[in-house]
Formats: C-alpha cells, structure tokens, sequence
C-alpha cells in the first residue's frame, strides 16, 4: 500500500502545461479546466518536450501531460485517478496497456468518438484491433512502429526482371541477393542476428506467420520446417556479418549491406543524413501473406471521469480529435519518428528524410495481404526466455545446421513450458478461448 500511495501522489504532480490558440473550428471549445494526459508514451525528456512545446502547440485548451513509465498505467493507479474530483482524463498507452484497463473495466466506450473521425482513414487492421471486446472501440490508433526493408538505390540495378520491391516475396530477395553477389561477388543482404540486435522479432513478426499464418501455434509444423529450408537458403545471399550487427543504419550507411531489415527507428540515422541513397518498403511476403509486428500507441478515455459517461464534449474527447488529424500524425512524425495511423493523407508534407520509411510503414500495415503480428503478451519475467528460444532455433538451424524437425520439437517444449509457467493466451496472429496456448 505505500507504494502505491507514492504512485498516486506522483501522479498528481501535475508536469508543466501546454496552451495553445487555434481556430474557432478547431476542437470546439475548450475545457474548463486542463485535460490530463497520462501516458507510458513519449515519456523521454526530448520527446515529451516535443509534445508539450510543438506538437499540442496548436491545441486549444491546456494540457496536463504526465508522461510516466508503464506502471503508471496499472489498473490500480487509474482507478485511484479517476476516483478524484471529475477531471477529463485522456489516456496514451500501448494495445497491451489497453487490453489490462479495459479487463478491470477503466476504460470508456468510444464509439461515438470514432464515428465522427473514422473519415480520416485510419488503417483497418489497427481499427479491430482497438475493438477489445470484438465490438466496441476503446482506444482510437494514435502512433505505430514498425520494422522494414531499407534499401540502397544501388541494389535496384540488380533486381530481377518483373519484381516489385513493394511486393517482395522471400525467394525473390533471395534470387536477388544472388543477383548482387554474382555481379559484385558480395553478400549484401542484412540483418540485426548480434546480441542487441532484433532477429528474434523478425522470426517472431515477420518470418513465421509469413510462411506459417501463426507466431506460435504453428511452431514446429509442416510449413515451419518449409520455411527454414527456405530461409537457409535466403541466409546464403547474407552478410556473414550479420551476427555481429545490433541495428541496421551503420552498415547501411558504410554499404557493407545494400539491402536490410530492421526496426524503423534504427533505421532513421541512415536516412536523415543520406536522404537521396536510401529507401524503404514493406517487408518481404511468403505463402501465407506478408507477416509483420507493429508496436501500436492508441488514444483512450478513462471511465468514470468528466467525460466518458456521456458529458458534454470538451478536453479529452478534443485532444484525441486533435492529435489523430493528418497534419497533427505528419508533425509527430517529424518531432518524435513515430508514424501514422492513417492510409491516407500520411505522405504529404512529411518531412523529407523520413518520407519513404512513412510510406513503407503505413503500406505494410494497410495491404490486404498483412498478416497482423503483436508483441508477446502475457509472458512476464519470462519474455526473455521466450526470445532466446527463438534465437537458439535459429542458431541451431541455419547457422549450425541442425536437423529442423529435431530442432523443433526440441525448442517447442521449451516454448510450451514458457506458456504453461505463465498462462499467457495466445496473441494475434494465433488466437484463443483465454486459455494458456498450445503448440500444436
């Protein structure tokens, strides 16, 4: 209890305000008194003064922004705000963050909100997923991240005739990496495999449930030992330097690699200061789509405060209004790199250095083709352990070619005594009754 006592009374120490003046037309009035915006997001000092100093300075009204880490975000925390004397309470979190709120029932219903925004276009798959009952919306999408293909204008001489690098499959990179090596004799394909790099998100987000539609479910099948075949081969056109990379931007920027997958925040050094060389794109697509993790940032209302239960419109509802606009998704990007959530309406005036990565990011998660992967969930202390299975099979298999099936099922009893241990449910791609999930 005295920790939480001290949780709660930081919380109250309100962070400076931000006011700003607007047109008339611009969020309808303002509230009658500053809106909180409590968020595990944007907290580091340079991105929380971009949001208080640049981003909400057009904003009409006064914003309380108390930018926290997660714990902030604990159920038990909120319910301690929202018991206070009525203040609106805006809240910024990732979709775990969302999904723990709404299961202690602190958030408020959105529907009414979303319908008089969902004209700006906001990328479907982001949109079910902010319906965490299967029905009703209880965050509006406010920011993604991402990881993509970055590539050298260079490495486009050698694409193979008829292929699209927006439509990449996992054989036509390979068949593409060959290309290169044929020509220059170097392996110019890369990849983060070093100890901080994030390959176990690529096996996790981007190459099973491309080959396999699962992240987990599918671990050991038939298509999962397809599919490490087929990327033995892919590693044969790689960078044999790629176990020693921990981000992408540097061998980029040196052309050790041409062509390379990373996490688009790992990527932006590469492309502020050397705009014209570089591009980026969706990832590669496989037999069951194009697999792909997003790290998704919605906007939501705390139930039980000034707003949600069916008061007048002002402080809360207008800064989701507000910081959800195309223009206000386009400054965010500039001041903090997190990129939007519309389909439509991102590209323009994006600032130049970082146009092509907001395109490859906002395309990757609006295609039809996109497999839609989460971050683990529900896993605790025990994610760690989780990576490393993924990273052990990979290890095992291509780099020291290990029998596949063996490696499977080895690594497979690993991940299901993981799940057991936790009870974590499956996460999307894979999907459960909320029971621990099983491996096939």
């Amino acid at each position: 209890m005295a920790v939480l006592a001290v949780l709660i009374a930081l919380l109250f120490i309100s962070c400076p305000a931000k006011e700003g003046t607007m047109a008339a037309d611009a969020g309808g009035p303002p509230s009658a008194g500053p809106v909180i915006l409590v968020s595990d997001q944007l907290n580091p000092a340079e991105e929380a003064a971009a949001l208080r100093d640049r981003i909400l300075g057009e904003f009409k009204g006064t914003v309380d922004f108390r930018p926290r880490e997660g714990s902030m975000l604990a159920p038990e925390t909120m319910a301690a705000l929202v018991e206070t004397p009525p203040r609106p309470v805006a809240i910024g979190g990732l979709h775990a963050d969302f999904k723990d709120l709404w299961a202690a029932g602190l958030l408020a219903p959105l529907d009414g909100l979303y319908r008089k925004l969902e004209s700006r276009g906001f990328v479907p798959a982001l949109v079910d997923l902010a319906r965490l009952d299967g029905s009703t919306m209880f965050y509006v999408p406010w920011m993604q991240a991402s990881y993509v293909l970055a590539i050298n204008r260079k490495a486009l001489d050698y694409l193979p005739p008829g292929v699209d690098v927006r439509t990449i499959t996992y054989d036509q990179l390979t068949a593409w990496g060959a290309a290169m090596i044929q020509v220059t004799g170097r392996r110019l394909v890369g990849f983060p495999a070093g100890d901080k790099g994030l390959m176990h998100r690529f096996l996790q987000g981007y190459l099973y449930p491309s080959f396999t539609g699962s992240t987990l479910v599918k671990f050991r099948s038939d298509d999962a030992v397809a599919m490490w075949e087929r990327f033995r081969r892919l590693w044969d056109v790689v960078n044999p330097s790629s176990v020693t990379y921990s981000t992408m931007a540097d061998p980029l920027l040196a052309e050790e690699v041409w062509v390379a997958w990373d996490h688009t925040a790992r990527l932006t050094k590469a492309f502020r200061e050397r705009p014209g060389d570089f591009m980026a794109v969706p990832a590669p697509i496989g037999p069951r789509g194009r697999g792909f993790m997003a790290v998704i940032s919605g906007l939501g209302m705390a139930a039980g405060n000034a707003e949600a239960d069916g008061a007048p419109a002002g402080g809360a509802e207008a800064l989701v209004e507000y910081l959800t606009r195309p223009e206000v998704q386009r400054l965010t990007l500039a001041e903090t790199g997190f990129f939007p959530v519309l389909k439509e309406g991102a590209r323009a005036d994006v600032p130049s250095p970082l146009d092509s990565l907001a395109d490859a990011v906002v395309a990757q998660s609006a295609a039809p083709e996109s497999v839609l992967t989460l971050l683990p969930t529900g896993l605790g202390a025990r994610g760690g352990d989780y990576n490393k299975a993924f990273l052990l099979t990979f290890s095992d298999i291509v780099l020291g070619g290990r029998d596949i099936r063996a490696t499977l099922d080895a690594n497979a009893a690993v991940i299901q005594a993981i799940i057991d241990e936790t009870g974590a449910p499956c996460w999307l791609p894979d999907v459960s009754d909320g029971k621990p999930c099983r491996l096939e």
